[in-house]
């Protein structure tokens, strides 16, 4: 945690193309051969533990009761990792979307950690039986929900928690898209 908090005050400081690892390692009062320890490079610092999403998330899919319709599994499985998440992203976690958001390169690292989420939810739904079709597009609409569910709670994690965010955006979808449902 000394490195990323290190790394993300002087991203927010400097600008991130403008941070070396050296500089992080200083700050943070450690090595750079720590850093290496720990971090492939820079970049790893925002998004250390995001390769461990998509397992979590499809595992929750999986895990969710067989007798739920897909839509309702995912939501869960969203609220449920969601849940798990919050503390260990809490502190930095809005420091850290400014700093990916001043980043062109840090916005493309997180599409694609976004895309790797969606190919593993895909794959779980899969294995629940939904055809690939389906699949992808719940998925889709599962990093949507994610997606809106986080931004919503990093605003205000006062507020509500992570896990009640998610499911707020999930039902906020559901009556946009069937309001008198």
């Amino acid at each position: 945690m000394r490195l990323q908090t290190a790394a993300i005050e002087l991203f927010l400081e400097f600008g991130y193309e403008n941070v070396t690892v050296a500089q992080i390692a200083d700050r943070a009062g450690l090595t750079r051969r720590t850093f290496s320890r720990y971090f492939a490079d820079k970049r790893d610092v925002l998004f250390a533990g995001s390769d461990q999403l998509p397992r979590a998330l499809a595992a929750a899919v999986l895990a969710a009761d067989s007798a739920l319709p897909p839509y309702a599994a995912l939501v869960i499985a969203l609220a449920s990792v969601g849940a798990q998440l919050a503390d260990r992203v809490a502190p930095l976690a809005a420091h850290r979307r400014a700093v990916v958001a001043g980043s062109p390169e840090l916005q493309e690292r997180g599409r694609t950690k976004f895309a790797d989420i969606a190919v593993a939810l895909a794959r779980a739904l899969g294995e629940r039986g939904v055809d690939a079709g389906n699949a992808r597009l719940l998925a889709s609409v599962g990093v949507a929900i994610f997606q809106s569910g986080f931004d919503r709670w990093v605003d205000d994690p006062d507020a509500a928690s992570l896990s009640m965010r998610i499911s707020e955006a999930a039902e906020q979808l559901a009556g946009a898209i069937a309001p008198d449902a």
